[in-house]
This record gives C-alpha cells, sequence and structure tokens, in this order.
C-alpha cells in the first residue's frame, strides 16, 4: 500500500463523518393553550442518532417512543444523553440550556432526516408541510417560533393519544413521516456513501494494511481547522461545524 492523500485523508469530514454543533437552546416561552414552558421545536429522524453532551445551564428532553411513551430527562452541565431513530424529541429550557450536539450520519438531517410534529392535517399535505418548516430570509426567527409552535400542537396530541393508550399514535407519525421524505431516500443513501459509510471503508483499508506491516497511509497524516457557522435550528440557536468552514493548517 502507497501513500494516497486522496483516500487516506478524510478532509473536510469529521471523525467517523458525524455533524457537530453548539446549540442554545430557545428560551421561548410555549404558546397559549400550551404546557408554558421555554424550548424547541419537536422532531424525530428516521435514520440518525443524536447526542447531546450539556455544557452549560439546565433543562430537559421530552420523548415519545413506542417502548417507553412519553419520558423527560433532566438535562445538566456534564450529562450526556443520546437517542436512536424513531425518537421524538422536544428540548425544554430551564434556564441558559447549552448543549454539543453529536449527529450521527452527516449531512442527512440537513437533506430532510428530521420531520416535525405537525398536526395530522399538515403530515398528509406536502406542499403544507413544506410551507409550515421553511423559514424565510425576512424574519427567520419569527418562522422559527411558528413552526415550533406548531410542532408542539402534534406533539401534545401524540402525546395525549399515547397517554391514552393508544401506541398506533406513533405508528401513523412513523408512516406520515416517511411518506414526507421517501423522495429524498436515493439522496440520503448518496451522503451516506460519500460521508460516513466512507470513513469506515478507509478505516478498513488502513487495518487491512496494518495486518501486513504496511505504514504507508501515515504518511499522510494532516491536521484541518473548522470555523463554525450560524443557523436558526430546530431546537434553537446553533454554530455548524461542516466542509464548508474546514482548513487544512498541516
Amino acid at each position: 500500500m502507497t501513500a494516497d492523500p486522496e483516500k487516506d485523508d478524510p478532509g473536510a469530514a469529521l471523525p467517523g463523518g458525524i455533524g457537530l454543533s453548539r446549540l442554545r437552546v430557545y428560551d421561548w416561552p410555549a404558546p397559549p393553550g400550551a404546557d408554558g414552558v421555554c424550548g424547541g421545536t419537536p422532531h424525530m429522524h428516521l435514520a440518525c442518532t443524536e447526542a447531546y453532551a450539556v455544557v452549560g445551564g439546565r433543562g430537559a428532553v421530552q420523548t415519545l417512543t413506542a417502548a417507553g411513551g412519553f419520558a423527560s430527562t433532566p438535562l445538566r452541565e456534564g450529562d450526556l444523553v443520546w437517542f436512536t431513530p424513531g425518537t421524538v424529541h422536544r428540548l425544554v429550557n430551564d434556564g441558559g440550556l447549552r448543549i454539543l450536539v453529536l449527529m450521527q450520519n452527516s449531512g442527512l438531517p440537513e437533506a430532510g432526516d428530521a420531520v416535525f410534529t405537525f398536526p395530522s392535517e399538515v403530515l398528509a399535505d406536502p406542499e403544507a408541510y413544506a410551507r409550515a418548516a421553511a423559514l424565510g430570509r425576512e424574519d427567520p426567527a419569527h418562522d422559527a417560533r411558528n413552526r415550533r409552535d406548531l410542532a408542539l400542537t402534534g406533539f401534545t396530541e401524540l402525546r395525549r393519544r399515547l397517554d391514552a393508550g393508544d401506541p398506533a399514535a406513533l405508528t401513523e407519525f412513523h408512516h406520515a413521516a416517511l411518506r414526507i421524505v421517501r423522495d429524498r431516500l436515493p439522496d440520503w443513501r448518496a451522503r451516506f456513501a460519500e460521508g460516513p459509510a466512507a470513513e469506515v471503508a478507509r478505516t478498513s483499508s488502513h487495518l487491512d494494511a496494518l495486518a501486513t506491516g504496511d505504514t504507508s497511509h501515515l504518511q499522510s497524516a494532516a491536521v484541518h481547522r473548522g470555523d463554525p457557522s450560524p443557523a436558526w435550528g430546530m431546537c434553537g440557536r446553533l454554530d455548524k461545524y461542516g466542509r464548508e468552514g474546514v482548513t487544512r493548517i498541516v
């Protein structure tokens, strides 16, 4: 095996092809008629596990799952909590909640692997869903808050049905979520192949080389720096680290 910088250096990809963001959870109170607590927009990922490393403040993550129904997990500085695909989640901010978010399969959430818990009539209409999910350029904060409030309406109904012993509530939401994202699956697969899957293949190649005594890939060692870009996220204000802000410094 000879050193191949294109093959041996992952370049702009973070270790393992993950996504990484700093998150300041929204401190907007829930609208009248809801529970009044501050926090983010309830949603679900279909193919990605997500982890929260809490770096400041306090709050909770409320979840809806087929196995556990509704649960609320406290979040304090130093906590690490993660959840798998199919977990409907809502971040609650009890004061200054700041989180380092690690997302499996970088690029997939940005490509649509995040479905909001909008009311069923919105989920059933792709155009209505797209309008409700979009953030405009003029006032993204207003749009993000309206999006959060609409998703809380659907989240509250899902929780009510689960609390009443109706497991079909989540099954119906899962099916609705798949209908919304189905056309994007080829793009997701391509992103996965170019990102996380390529990282796994690179590691496998390195292990094969090392097993034969070949260390040539170590000649391609490099150092990179990533600068964040701000964004209006689902759960709060983000500083996102991605390929766009990466430079090779050594």
